[in-house]
């Protein structure tokens, strides 16, 4: 069955395209917290299906800037995404999906991204699993570092205001050297990072890290209490922790692993190469779980391949197959850092998928020829393109949009 996809055209109609994977969240779309969400997620860019006239289900796409090795290229964050539960199975995502990737196309944004709640659906659309990220659980009894570390900076607690001042410069900063995280607007600071909507455990902390009036590193955290036969049992969960590399990474995490009343301290959504692995003394200890982070599709193939740079001269072609967005398919030859089409034969062979994997950094050619998700056909391609893709460190995407 043929669905109506179109944009929404007020916020009554994206509340109930967003109410569409809202619902399984316990989300309820009050007109206030639609209009918050609007200012990050332009109206237009939430598309719903309609059957009869009635929403079925919805998508969004924020318009964000992603780092990517050597640039920045505009990406749709793409979100939000649900099919109501009495019309599963039935084609709502895929005639989402079709009118979501046409519009990003159209608006010139040659790559998207996402965070997969499950990750079964996307490879369908041309999503790549394209980086990783770890969970860590640090008991304080094993928050030694190997080296003894002597703080030169100065930390202290903020008010929102003022963290609005000071950590878009760290961010901004941190951001130009890792693939995958994201430009921030002030809007987007206000209103998803620094607004405390409440959670397990205590109010939002706020913490700057200095060096000479400087700022060079900031935490968000919440102080989560907890006691038991009088002993205390509270943790630290931190939401963000965010530091210009070397020694402001060592003394932000040195100043949340030290906070008083609590047994240990958690968090989620950090790179797979995170320097606690080698400022840690028993790195073993903080327990460091990996999973899935962003998925990479390559709306545009050309344009995504020519905006990123590349660590080796060299070039290589491939042969693309993208079945769901067909201007992608066919042979392109990629050489001085430009994709073009060729009439050549290829040299690796892969759908859009395995290229979104490894567009980031996070995984190579030759992985993917190992697993069988691409096939080389010539001999030292895969190696030649993996030198050219190579990334000097892992990508990561702090948080979940």
């Amino acid at each position: 069955m043929a669905f109506d996809v179109a944009p929404s055209a007020d916020l009554a109609e994206f509340s109930d395209a967003v109410f569409a994977i809202g619902q399984y969240f316990g989300l309820e779309p009050t007109e206030e917290r639609m209009e918050r969400f609007a200012k990050n997620l332009p109206i237009e860019r939430m598309h719903a299906a309609r059957e009869d006239g009635k929403t079925v289900g919805g998508a969004g796409a924020f318009p964000f800037e992603m780092t990517v090795p050597g640039a920045v290229v505009p990406t749709a964050g793409v979100t939000v995404v649900g099919t109501f539960p009495t019309h599963r199975r039935r084609g709502v995502l895929r005639s989402l999906m079709r009118v979501q990737l046409d519009d990003i196309h159209e608006r010139g944004e040659p790559v998207a991204a996402l965070w997969a709640s499950e990750e079964t659906i996307y490879g369908r659309f041309g999503y790549g699993m394209a980086s990783l990220c770890g969970d860590v659980s640090i008991p304080r009894q094993h928050s030694a570092y190997a080296q003894p570390l002597e703080p030169q900076g100065r930390t202290r607690m903020v008010e929102p205001d003022d963290a609005l001042k000071l950590f878009p410069r760290v961010w901004d900063a941190v951001r130009k050297s890792y693939p995958g995280m994201l430009g921030r607007s002030r809007t987007w600071w206000e209103l998803r990072i620094l607004v405390d909507q409440g959670g397990e455990g205590g109010p939002k902390r706020y913490v700057v890290l200095e060096r000479d009036g400087r700022p060079e590193g900031y935490a968000i955290y919440r102080h989560v209490p907890k006691w038991e036969d009088s002993v205390p049992d509270s943790r630290i969960d931190v939401i963000e922790a965010v530091a210009l590399d070397g020694r402001p990474t060592a003394e932000l995490w040195r100043f949340l692993l030290d906070i008083d009343w609590a047994v240990r301290v958690t968090a989620g959504r950090l790179p797979v190469d995170h320097q606690l692995f080698w400022l840690l003394a028993t790195p073993r200890q903080m327990r460091f779980r990996v999973w899935d982070s962003l998925w990479v599709r390559l709306v545009d193939v050309g344009e995504a391949l020519s905006a990123r740079a590349y660590a080796a001269d060299g070039a290589v072609r491939f042969e693309i197959a993208d079945t769901f967005c067909p201007w992608n398919e066919g042979a392109w030859r990629l050489s001085d850092g430009v994709a073009k089409r060729t009439k050549a034969s290829g040299e690796l062979r892969c759908d859009v998928t395995a290229l979104g994997s490894v567009y980031l950094g996070a995984f190579t050619f030759e992985q993917l020829v190992r697993s069988g998700r691409a096939e080389e056909l010539k001999r030292g391609a895969a190696a030649r393109a993996d030198a050219m893709f190579a990334s000097s460190r892992a990508p990561w995407c702090p948080e979940i949009f």
